[in-house]
């Protein structure tokens, strides 16, 4: 997922401005010490040893492994494929649900770490790729287990259940659909909230941000195939050659946004991927494009989709391609805008506000159309109020060198991605056990 600075809405600052200054959360020794034992050591194992969407076989079974081990957690694993759910029961009480996605994504690291990975796998495609933890999954996992460890330790302070999901294949955003669809809010107890974060490498460690809106755009995955006429590269007039046809098609698609689209209304169409051809005298039978199509509205949303293909099919006639032969547009991977609920954030933007101190909480404003799949686990149909929030993954100092000339802070999805791992780690949980604590506190529900 691509993730830009993690700032709040104005309401919402305020309210954290207005709260009283605290110290520290009573718990924050305890989570440095299990950082210090174990967390740190675990965080670890999964960037060395990151996995592929729905190829998370053994990170799967090692979040199972560390969840079993604390006491009353009951864990259920191959949830939509390669899942795995944590129960925590502590009497009567709301359900919360806390979200961690665990893939990795194909790229060959170049972050500088000693521990940086040098994994290869095949992937569900069947390419063998190499892999990287560079959206910072491997924070999220970590903390997921600190937030249990401590919320299972202070079961005195709260009332409830909580459901404790590792979610695969975030990177295709198709790992929360499949959990949802293998029975997730049958099979266990329905959330009345669920919660997430994500470690933000533009945010300088030691902050949280949460929107009280959109906290995430829409992403669809969109395949172009566009047929030719093959023929000998010298004579291109007995052919039609589809990578010129797919390159009209590229410029095309820029026309939707710039003259489509309401000017007012955010969307992005980029094509990633475009593939053809495999000699340099060969006019090829085909050509393929990779599009991602981004949008803050589903009026937009569909706007752009409809529009790919009218391109893409009218720019085939208008270069002689037979009706048989017209370029082929399919989406295969979709998510919709993620949106917290704007009471539920006001809410747990306080909270955190109150247990992590009033400057932990900054400002939020989207400055880029980055996706997620957690809005499969709150979709409006039920009724679930979600909220989502990005944690600080950037050391201050590296902040500082890059404003002076130094080496840019790379962002996610980049072979140079990095984060302060104990910082992040820390504060993750922290600010997720302060979220649940409030949710479950007794009497307050």
């Amino acid at each position: 997922m691509n993730i830009g600075r993690f700032l709040l809405t104005a309401s919402a600052a305020l309210a954290v401005i207005a709260t009283p200054a605290a110290a520290k959360p009573d718990y924050a020794g305890d989570v440095k010490a299990d950082y210090d034992k174990s967390l740190g050591a675990l965080w670890d194992h999964f960037h060395r040893n990151p996995e592929l969407s729905f190829r998370e076989f053994k990170t799967a079974a090692r979040m199972a492994q560390e969840l079993r081990a604390i006491p009353g957690m009951v864990v259920t694993e191959k949830v939509g494929q390669t899942g795995v759910v944590g129960v925590l029961k502590n009497g009567d009480g709301p359900v919360v649900l806390v979200r961690a996605d665990m893939d990795g994504l194909p790229v060959q690291e170049r972050s500088g770490y000693a521990n940086a990975s040098t994994v290869r796998q095949v992937g569900v495609d069947g390419l063998e790729m190499p892999v990287m933890h560079a959206c910072g999954h491997d924070v999220h996992i970590t903390s997921l287990v600190g937030t249990a460890r401590q919320l299972a330790r202070m079961k005195d302070r709260w009332k409830g259940t909580v459901l404790f999901i590792v979610q695969p294949a975030e990177e295709r955003v198709g790992g929360a659909n499949a959990m949802v669809k293998d029975g997730l809010y049958t099979r266990f107890p329905k959330p009345n909230y669920a919660l997430a974060f994500h470690v933000a490498a533009e945010l300088e460690t030691g902050k949280i941000a949460a929107s009280e809106g959109i906290q995430y755009s829409s992403a669809d995955s969109v395949d172009i195939r566009v047929p030719g006429i093959a023929t000998h590269g010298a004579a291109p007039h007995l052919g039609r050659d589809p990578v010129y046809i797919a390159s009209q098609i590229v410029v095309g698609l820029q026309s939707i946004i710039s003259r489509e689209k309401g000017p007012l209304e955010p969307g992005v169409i980029t094509v990633g991927a475009f593939h053809a051809g495999q000699k340099h005298n060969i006019i090829s039978e085909h050509a393929d494009l990779q599009v991602t199509v981004r949008a803050n509205s589903q009026e937009v949303r569909d706007q752009l989709i409809a529009s790919i293909e009218r391109v893409a099919v009218g720019i085939g006639r208008a270069h002689g391609l037979p009706e048989d032969k017209l370029p082929i547009v399919k989406v295969t991977e979709t998510t919709p805008v993620t949106v917290n609920d704007a009471a539920l954030a006001r809410r747990l933007n306080t909270a955190i506000g109150d247990a992590l101190g009033k400057d932990v909480v900054v400002p939020f404003r989207q400055t880029n159309m980055g996706a997620e799949d957690f809005a499969f686990f709150v979709d409006p149909s039920f009724g679930i109020p979600g909220y989502y929030f990005g944690v600080g993954g950037t050391n201050p100092e590296w902040i500082k060198a890059a404003k002076n000339g130094g080496p840019p802070v790379a962002g996610h999805h980049s072979p140079l991605f990095k984060i302060d791992p104990e910082p992040s780690v820390r504060l993750g949980v922290e600010a997720m056990t302060a979220a649940v604590l409030d949710l479950l506190k007794p009497g307050q529900n």
